[in-house]
């Protein structure tokens, strides 16, 4: 039986911008944009997994709020699901796995350059910013 990794990705947002995330590592990321967030751990729900990302990474409390329609596969037994989220406190800071961060409007996110993966995931949570109401 194949087991699937379910990842957590924040479109974590801060008034009208969302914040990208650049990889340091590994080296097959490196320098790729993302939307920054971690694996589930076993028995974990992927609310907390998405807190406990978000504050190892980025050293903030953050509160998931809905889950962005739609799941993305991202290496072989690999799934990428991505979830809105508020920034509660903190200054994100790049402390794992990442060199740099950017706060991007609606008008700048395709001015990063995203990895290949996490694009159809951006592309979503763009869809789900417009919808009024949402985000």
């Amino acid at each position: 039986m194949t087991h699937t990794v379910l990842v957590v990705g924040a479109a974590l947002m801060s008034g009208d911008r969302l914040l990208a995330a650049r990889r340091s590592a590994p080296a097959d990321l490196a320098g790729g944009w993302e939307l920054p967030g971690g694996k589930v751990e076993p028995g974990e729900h992927p609310r907390d997994a998405l807190e406990r990302e978000l504050r190892e990474e980025l050293g903030v409390t953050a509160k998931p709020v809905e889950r962005v329609p739609g799941e993305w596969p991202l290496k072989p037994g690999y799934v990428l699901q991505v979830w809105t989220a508020h920034l509660v406190s903190g200054t994100p800071r790049p402390l794992q796995d990442h060199d740099a961060l950017r706060w991007l409007t609606p008008q700048e996110v395709w001015q990063v350059d995203w990895l290949p993966q996490d694009v159809p995931a951006v592309r979503a949570v763009l869809a789900a910013w417009r919808r009024p109401g949402s985000v």
